[in-house]
């Protein structure tokens, strides 16, 4: 699947949805109630402010922080599902299924770098989730909010130097 839905009004994708509009936006209601979909990772990426134990910092010192990139994960798992939906759009004559990531209010530790995060789902109700006749209200009242997250580390080596050493 391409990540983004494709919508008239700009010429980007739409890469996330907001899970408090998507059952009321045009652009994602059918997807809502009919495709949704699953992404499973390791981890997910972030720009936040770095987060500091003893942090006396004002507001607007810690906003004018340089971001960083945080990799964050379900705690516990080797595996994060982010719930999405999905779609199929015509491009070059062709039906090509495209996805958009469901955000939420950050939740547990990751609102200390960030006001948005995935809806992250439990292992236990991926199937509800993906399910056309599932209600995802239901399984979105059961997000994970229980995320751990550390500096990412940047590789400066091309993908295809991995494959070739």
């Amino acid at each position: 699947m391409a990540w983004g839905f494709t919508h008239q009004a700009t010429t980007k994708p739409l890469a996330n949805c907001r899970v408090e509009t998507a059952d009321t936006k045009a652009l994602w209601r059918d997807s809502w109630y009919r495709r949704r979909c699953v992404i499973p990772a390791s981890w997910y990426y972030e720009w936040g402010y770095p987060v500091y134990d003893e942090d006396s910092r004002s507001m607007l010192e810690h906003r004018n922080t340089k971001k960083i990139k945080f990799a964050i994960q379900t705690e516990g798992s080797d595996v994060t599902y982010i719930a999405g939906l999905y779609r199929y759009e015509e491009h070059c004559d062709m039906q090509v299924p495209v996805f958009s990531v469901l955000t939420r209010e950050a939740a547990g530790i990751v609102k200390d770098i960030h006001d948005r995060m995935p809806l992250i789902l439990d292992k236990e109700n991926v199937k509800e989730w993906i399910r056309p006749d599932g209600d995802p209200g239901i399984i979105v009242e059961k997000a994970l909010s229980n995320m751990a997250f550390e500096k990412a580390v940047e590789y400066h080596r091309s993908p295809t130097e991995f494959i070739t050493s």
